[in-house]
């Protein structure tokens, strides 16, 4: 492999395109009728979310090289191609370059440079000491996984439009709850890394129990948007299969708490998470 490739590993760039993405959904969502209009804006935005998140993933895979040593021996670092400070030099060259276009994003609107430092913060403070704290760790993440709609809306207004912070609060929910499921396919694993999952720390049944209280707050929000006729009729068939799936998944789920349910579980939710995205785009798209 050469050295180059092995940057670009280091980046893991699906990883870091989706986050793009996130940024210009956020920002459809927001405001459709200004977004061809605002395709520097849209740019900036994408190239922030891109290049923070591959910022985020090389500083994970530099702290993370004694352990990729033994699970991972032939990411960039452990296989020797990526020098460990090479690595962290080179995530602080994204990271200026993703505050720089995150600053150009938007220059009138100081909400939007914000956004960007506190989703990059949320991500290293979850890399350095995050992981291995459980929920706290758990809600890093989401709070990762939300920021780029956040950070989308500030691309194109000026103020966070009140849908926009619905579904971020319903990803942020959802994902939680997703997370500690995933602490319960881990449990045996994160006993032995001294995890402090939910799963470890209480039992399966109370990581189960917080898992479908978590997706349920989540459905609980979704009627909020139609209500204030904030998106159209053509919300409410998408987001009531997310709801129906959320509901769902959190019932089989506190009947068969067992890892290997739990991983089924955990699959099937980010798909009606995916849809649940849809919702509020064609909800708003006239």
């Amino acid at each position: 492999m050469s050295k180059p490739r092995g940057y670009l590993r280091l980046m893991r760039p699906v990883n870091s395109l989706m986050m793009g993405f996130a940024v210009i959904v956020g920002a459809s969502i927001a405001n459709p009728n200004v977004v061809s209009a605002s395709w520097i804006n849209l740019t900036y935005g994408f190239i922030t979310g891109f290049m923070l998140t591959a910022a985020s993933m090389s500083i994970n895979d530099y702290f993370d090289r004694d352990i990729d040593a033994i699970n991972e021996p032939k990411r960039p670092i452990p296989s020797g191609l990526i020098k460990p400070r090479e690595a962290l030099a080179y995530a602080f060259i994204l990271t200026a370059m993703g505050f720089t276009t995150a600053y150009l994003t938007n220059p009138s609107n100081i909400f939007c440079f914000v956004t960007a430092i506190v989703a990059w913060t949320a991500f290293v403070t979850y890399t350095i000491v995050g992981k291995r704290s459980g929920l706290p760790g758990n809600l890093l993440v989401s709070t990762c996984v939300a920021t780029p709609f956040v950070y989308g809306n500030f691309t194109v207004a000026n103020t966070l439009e009140l849908n926009v912070l619905i579904f971020a609060s319903m990803a942020f929910l959802s994902n939680t709850g997703r997370e500690i499921t995933k602490g319960i396919v881990d449990v045996k694993g994160d006993k032995l890394q001294n995890v402090k999952t939910l799963a470890v720390h209480f039992g399966e049944k109370t990581a189960a129990v917080s898992a479908a209280i978590f997706y349920l707050l989540a459905v609980l929000l979704s009627p909020i948007p139609r209500l204030l006729s904030l998106v159209s009729f053509w919300f409410i068939p998408l987001v009531a299969i997310t709801d129906f799936g959320l509901v769902a998944s959190s019932f089989v789920l506190l009947e068969d708490y067992s890892g290997e349910n739990a991983r089924k579980v955990k699959q099937i939710v980010l798909v009606w998470f995916i849809i649940g995205l849809l919702a509020f785009v064609v909800g708003v798209v006239e």
